[in-house]
């Protein structure tokens, strides 16, 4: 009897802390490079939460804040974010659904050029804050339960994805240079995760698509001008493997086209035909907290007009259940 009842805690202790080791990557920001790191649309128990720290150092000839990418040709940008967030997992129509808050802050230094004329600017303060809903589409349906949880396997799973950034951060609109970006932007996609193999701790084998569309309002108070931005097109992609039961690695790349920008309906300038790559390495601490490195950097970017950018990023993620906490009080008490 003592067997048995050893047994049922153990399976029972095991699906919660997978549950909430699932929470923990409930959300990473498509800020820097636009890329969001891999095993961010993995589903978790429904009621999952989780609270993200985020420190990025980033350089590059491109505002780290701007997710349009407009490159200032010869100009050397450094800066140091941070992003605090929160997400949480819910059941939409028996489907997995994640929405979530990320503000941004920081300071950008670097030599920016408009109309010919360079100068050294920087800026600091708040960014433009960022909602998302993410609901899945096709694949397993929501886990709402520890029995949903300790079967579920994603097998090929896609999403819908929605982002907005409000245009209500810091902005000084006598220079190019800026935290805010001063206008609505957001993107719209379609997460996709195809499972390789046995979905074993320790074993599990991912390939991830994430393909995109950003779009851009218009900027009417860019330095006294107007500046718009086209379609951004964007296409992520991750080969993720556990590597132990705690500790999973990442190939990951990105493609980036589309998204000139026009000053004052001048001639637009040049569209980012741009290509990057890196690698993440993702570490679960315990059962709440998971602790990843990552670092990318563009390929194609040895001609002036092209994006280049470099960005090494540590985060932080403490995520929690309620069913988790309370098994603990209760074993706590016994």
């Amino acid at each position: 009897m003592k067997n048995k009842e050893f047994l049922k805690k153990s399976v029972l202790w095991a699906g919660l802390a997978a549950a909430v080791v699932s929470a923990v990557g409930l959300f990473y920001p498509p800020q820097s490079l636009a890329q969001v790191p891999a095993r961010f649309y993995w589903k978790n128990l429904s009621g999952g939460n989780g609270v993200l720290t985020i420190f990025e150092s980033i350089s590059g000839n491109t505002n780290p804040f701007d997710p349009s990418h407009m490159v200032t040709a010869g100009a050397e940008f450094d800066a140091t974010l941070a992003l605090l967030g929160y997400a949480h997992n819910f059941s939409l129509f028996d489907r997995s659904a994640t929405a979530a808050v990320i503000m941004p802050m920081g300071r950008a230094s670097g030599e920016v050029t408009v109309a010919g004329s360079s100068a050294k600017q920087s800026a600091s303060g708040f960014g433009d804050p960022m909602l998302e809903f993410v609901v899945n589409l096709l694949g397993p349906p929501a886990q709402k339960n520890i029995p949903d949880a300790m079967r579920y396997e994603p097998g090929f799973s896609v999403d819908f994805l929605a982002d907005l950034y409000l245009p209500i951060g810091e902005y000084n609109n006598d220079q190019p240079l800026n935290i805010s970006q001063n206008r609505w932007y957001g993107r719209i996609g379609m997460p996709i995760v195809w499972q390789l193999g046995p979905w074993v701790p320790g074993r599990r084998t991912t390939l991830e698509f994430l393909p995109v569309m950003w779009v851009f309002g218009d900027n009417d108070d860019y330095v006294g001008q107007t500046l718009e931005s086209d379609l951004l097109f964007q296409l992520d992609a991750h080969l993720t493997r556990d590597l132990t039961e705690r500790l999973w690695g990442s190939l990951d790349a990105a493609v980036y086209n589309g998204g000139a920008a026009t000053i004052n309906d001048g001639v637009p300038g040049e569209e980012l035909n741009n290509f990057a790559m890196g690698v993440t390495l993702g570490y679960g601490i315990n059962e709440n907290l998971n602790l990843t490195f990552s670092y990318k950097s563009t390929l194609n970017d040895d001609a002036p007009d092209d994006m280049k950018m470099d960005v090494f990023m540590v985060t932080l993620v403490f995520g929690w259940h309620p069913l988790m906490e309370g098994f603990r009080k209760l074993e706590s008490s016994n």
